[in-house]
């Protein structure tokens, strides 16, 4: 709201709220920010229509009827739907970037991991039915690529997190040892170097 407003918005505002008024205001503006010879004129012609009703106005107790008002409001009415053209005139509307389809598939399968994530912390058991994090027995669930530490082959570990096959072959051998109860577990007890630890962290989890 606050940029629309900064953006022109002001523009339909003023006009409104002095019922035409103060149209030649913005029209001013608009001249002077885009400096073309047309838009000079047109602050003129509306000072010059606001002048004159401004003149025809009569005292209260002798008016009979609403033309001077209906005009007025004629005034605001058309100087708005004016405004409206001339307000993307100074500000044109910013076409939106074409959105990469590779970053737009990167995303959504952010946001899978995530929920899968929430999905293995609070219901573990429902993470086994979904094979959550188990790639290599072709589950029916997306989980955005995770690997579960705790249960899947070495060479699943290293492709999915793209690490080394003896890292991952460590992961396996530690966790045979001293199964994983945590994700940091995998760090400290795999003695995994810390270079690692993000990318691991990235893909990894570990269903209980």
């Amino acid at each position: 709201m606050t940029r629309w407003f900064r953006e022109g918005g002001w523009y339909l505002v003023l006009d409104v709220v002095t019922l035409g008024i103060g149209s030649p205001i913005p029209f001013a503006h608009a001249a002077v920010r885009l400096r073309r010879p047309l838009y000079f004129l047109w602050p003129l012609l509306y000072a010059a229509a606001v002048v004159a009703l401004l003149v025809a106005v009569e005292p209260a107790e002798t008016r009979t009827d609403n033309t001077v008002g209906g005009l007025i409001i004629g005034v605001m009415v058309v100087a708005f739907c004016h405004l409206l053209w001339v307000r993307r005139q100074v500000w044109p509307a910013v076409p939106e970037t074409p959105v990469d389809p590779a970053m737009a598939d990167a995303l959504a399968a952010r946001e899978k991991r995530a929920e899968s994530r929430r999905i293995v912390v609070e219901d573990p058991a429902l993470a086994r039915d979904l094979q959550i994090g188990r790639p290599d027995l072709s589950p029916t669930y997306d989980d955005g690529g995770l690997v579960d530490l705790a249960s899947a082959p070495a060479a699943v570990i290293a492709q999915v997190c793209g690490i080394e096959q003896a890292m991952a072959e460590r992961i396996v051998e530690t966790r045979q040892a001293r199964p994983y109860d945590t994700l940091d577990d995998v760090f400290t007890w795999a003695d995994l170097p810390f270079a690692l630890w993000e990318r691991v962290r990235e893909r990894g989890v570990v269903v209980r």
